[in-house]
């Protein structure tokens, strides 16, 4: 443990956050009488937040520059057996740089929302929540042990459940959430089996002394089966971030998620909740280094989901739907290199993405405002006229998304192409066509939506529907757009500058230096994606330069021409399209009839096995058998015991002698 890392100081990075959160939640709002305004409430959380950040940037710098290190307990909550349940930090490069990613974007977040929310009655309560959820994934990333880790990964859950559903007045915001909460359940049902499994059989929650058994537990193989233990532990897990970071068939819960306002739909798209099911992959490295078989089934789950989902963001009209789906296919990405073992790769991409995404979605907010909180892309058009500054930070946004040499985006997307491509496993063969293919579609539906709303004629005056909102209060949206306030713009000009140079600036250190040194663990002798790339790296300029001549330019270029074409110069193409294409088109917006089979069959199913179990289990046989049988059989036994029981002697004195007789019968006869 180095000296340059304080318990102390570590222990305020979380705290600060939640000091906001819980002053916010107990004094601004009904609950605790509004004693506190709107200033105060959003300066006291900032506040927060800003000290989380300035630690975290410290802490980042002593690790990078001094080595520092911490991992240690810092409070024992209890010992069950030889099984310890404690609160403890892990600080390594991995750690600091998610603490880092987590505080910036949620400060940016914060100083948004000011004018974001500024007419909205939930104010106080919004600042609140949004702290507390900080707070959650501060304490999921800076954990040492799998309980932490576990609290955290429930409480941003619980937290995206009331943020999501904070119009709580719309049914559609209250039906998002609870579809956010159930399906997040499912996935972390099998996750708290995976980290049950690492408890019962290395006899430790915490990484460390579970990762020096590693070896020992992946020569057991799972009792009654075949199957190697360490597979099933590392399925398990991976089940809980396809819940959490919204792979298929678990990602059905993210695009309803837009029904919360658009500032949290930042911060769970970009650098908290959806994250954290890749960071929890990188993290336990170790364990998935020793399954061949679990990096497949990651490899051949992320290609699904960055392909699939991003054929949906193509047909989105909604501005935020699109960039939603736009999340679902990055986190395809970014699975897509944990299953290749590039999980350094997955990571460098999470933090590059958490600032473009953040940027994309503060930008769509920002037009969401100067479009009277019109949200339909089709009565837009022509708004960089009247927002320069969030057309020009959108347009950067768009361009690091894609891919486009020398922006973040395209060191992260480039190295993740690269290591499938140099993959050995079992699916990297269509991992690679998924995730080379998903380039062209990324930078159409990109673009699309650039095209549509910043450029092309002005439509906002031909809204049909004038009364639409994200807030749920009408406006009229026949007045010309106008740009956001300086607390909107502002956070997305300091989102834009790392968006483009955050990867040329890191990714040496991070990808092919000692930056995840004892973090992150790769067996190259088995897996040599990232001995391969780094024996092709010759710096940032060179692989910019070479990437000008690759296929993934080409093709992102070729996405932003047919968007170019079909949404400015020629946009009855589209509608011919779709007119032709009428049963994929269909498929695609019911998207692939997965919330339909989830509602028709899985939802009727688990519903039918809940009235059975309920009307056989519960009334029929516990309420009618056991509890009422028993009470039932008691009388009847009682019934007959009371006809015995008539109080005359002579009865008394019959049955003695009726039993006096059978003894004697039994003794003459069976005992001679």
């Amino acid at each position: 443990m180095s000296a340059t890392l304080s318990a102390s100081t570590l222990l305020a990075v979380p705290l600060a956050p939640l000091v906001g959160a819980v002053v916010a939640g107990l004094f601004g709002t009904k609950f605790g009488g509004n004693h506190i305004g709107r200033r105060v409430t959003h300066s006291l959380t900032i506040l927060g937040v800003l000290v989380s950040f300035i630690i975290s940037a410290m802490t980042l710098k002593s690790v990078v520059s001094d080595g520092a290190h911490f991992n240690a307990t810092i409070y024992e909550w209890m010992m069950v057996g030889g099984l310890r349940m404690e609160v403890g930090f892990l600080v390594d490069g991995l750690t600091a740089m998610m603490m880092c990613v987590v505080t910036f974007v949620s400060l940016m977040v914060h100083i948004y929302t000011i004018g974001y929310m500024e007419e909205d009655e939930g104010y106080n309560r919004f600042f609140a929540y949004i702290s507390l959820f900080t707070f959650s994934m501060l304490m999921l990333v800076m954990s040492n042990n799998m309980l932490q880790l576990f609290f955290g990964w429930e409480a941003v859950g619980l937290v995206s459940y009331l943020l999501i559903g904070f119009w709580y007045n719309r049914p559609t915001a209250i039906f998002a959430n609870m579809k956010a909460f159930l399906v997040n359940r499912v996935g972390d049902f099998g996750f708290i089996l995976g980290i049950g499994l690492i408890a019962a059989y290395a006899g430790t929650l915490n990484y460390g002394e579970a990762f020096a058994k590693a070896d020992a537990l992946a020569k057991i193989t799972f009792p009654g089966t075949e199957w190697m233990l360490i597979t099933v532990i590392c399925i398990c897990l991976f089940i809980g971030a396809m819940g959490k970071s919204a792979q298929f068939p678990l990602h059905v819960w993210l695009p309803d998620s837009m029904e919360g306002p658009t500032p949290i739909s930042a911060l769970i798209h970009a650098a908290t909740m959806v994250t954290a099911g890749i960071f929890m992959v990188a993290r336990m490295s170790p364990l998935f280094e020793l399954s061949d078989t679990a990096l497949s089934f990651i490899l051949v789950i992320g290609a699904i989901t960055a392909l699939f989902m991003g054929f949906l963001g193509v047909i989105q009209n909604d501005i935020k739907r699109v960039v939603a789906y736009s999340t679902l296919s990055q986190l395809g990405y970014m699975t897509v290199a944990l299953g290749a073992s590039a999980y350094s790769v997955a990571v460098f991409h999470l933090m590059t993405h958490a600032f473009f995404k953040a940027l994309l979605f503060l930008g769509a907010g920002s037009v969401i405002i100067g479009m009277h909180h019109n949200q339909d892309m089709r009565w837009m058009g022509n708004v960089r006229k009247y927002m320069p500054i969030t057309w020009i930070t959108s347009l950067v946004g768009s361009l690091a998304l894609i891919g486009t040499p020398f922006f973040s985006g395209f060191y992260s997307k480039d190295s993740i192409i690269e290591a499938v491509h140099e993959s050995h496993l079992w699916g990297s063969g269509f991992a690679y066509f998924a995730v080379l293919a998903s380039v062209f579609v990324t930078a159409l539906y990109s673009f699309r939506m650039y095209f549509m709303v910043f450029h092309g004629k002005e439509r906002f005056d031909q809204n049909p529907d004038a009364h639409h909102d994200d807030h749920g209060h009408g406006h009229d949206d026949h007045h010309e757009p106008h740009e956001s306030p300086w607390v909107v713009w502002v956070p997305l000009v300091a989102l834009a500058i790392p968006s483009v140079v955050i990867g040329f600036m890191t990714i040496g250190p991070m990808l092919y230096g000692d930056f995840f040194k004892g973090a992150i663990f790769v067996d190259a002798g088995k897996h040599e994606a990232m001995k391969e790339l780094a024996e092709a790296f010759h710096g940032p300029v060179a692989m910019a330069i070479h990437g000008l001549t690759a296929a993934p330019f080409w093709l992102a270029l070729s996405g932003v021409v047919v968007a170019w074409y079909l949404y400015l110069i020629n946009p009855a193409v589209p509608a011919a399209i779709k007119r032709a294409f009428g049963p994929i088109y269909t498929l695609l917006e019911n998207k692939y009839y997965m919330d339909w089979f989830n509602e028709n069959v899985i939802a009727r199913a688990t519903r039918a096995l809940g009235t059975g179990l309920w009307k056989g289990g519960d009334q029929g046989i516990i309420d009618g058998g056991i509890v009422n049988g028993s009470w039932k059989l008691v009388g009847r036994i009682a019934g007959a015991v009371r006809w015995l029981q008539s109080g005359y002697i002579y009865h008394y004195a019959f049955s003695m002698l009726i039993g006096i007789f059978i003894l004697m019968s039994y003794f003459v006869w069976f005992k001679r």
